[in-house]
């Protein structure tokens, strides 16, 4: 009986290391970190989805809306009293699911004064947009900010 007993004893300490959960639950904190600056796959436009490279996808996201918005504005006759050479920046929200909202704009006091309907122009233009497939996070649609530059060129 006693060779029974330390047998169980025995077994007992040594299955006690082998249930230790707390290496489990190690690896979990660890997959829970996320890194929010950054996505898995960035927004695309349906021209763009068959794209299999991240920056070369990246890259016709970019060119893309950029196309379309300057496609919008050259619909728009845009005239000044003074010569024009200045960059703006429109800021967009892509939501979860892939519709462009505009944010804001960013521009000299001098655009502002020369172009007061710009604002209204580039809300316009964007709302014209197509919707798009929002970027991935996880396996997961997220919804991203996007600077948009736009170079304002006008001769008197």
């Amino acid at each position: 009986m006693r060779v029974f007993s330390f047998l169980i004893l025995m077994i007992f300490i040594t299955s006690c290391d082998k249930l230790s959960f707390s290496k489990n639950k190690e690896n979990q904190v660890l997959d829970t970190i996320v890194d929010y600056t950054a996505v898995d796959l960035s927004p695309s436009f349906p021209a763009c989805d068959s794209i299999i490279n991240k920056t070369e996808k990246s890259n016709c996201f970019r060119n893309t809306i950029h196309k379309k918005i300057g496609e919008e504005l050259q619909k728009h006759a845009l005239s000044s009293q003074d010569s024009i050479d200045e960059t703006v920046y429109v800021d967009l929200l892509i939501n979860t699911e892939g519709i462009i909202e505009f944010l804001e704009l960013t521009s000299s006091e001098n655009i502002k004064k020369q172009l007061p309907a710009l604002d209204s122009i580039l809300q316009l233009s964007v709302d014209n947009l197509p919707k798009i497939f929002p970027a991935i996070k996880k396996r997961f649609p997220v919804a991203t900010k996007y600077r948009l530059p736009i170079r304002i060129v006008l001769t008197e």
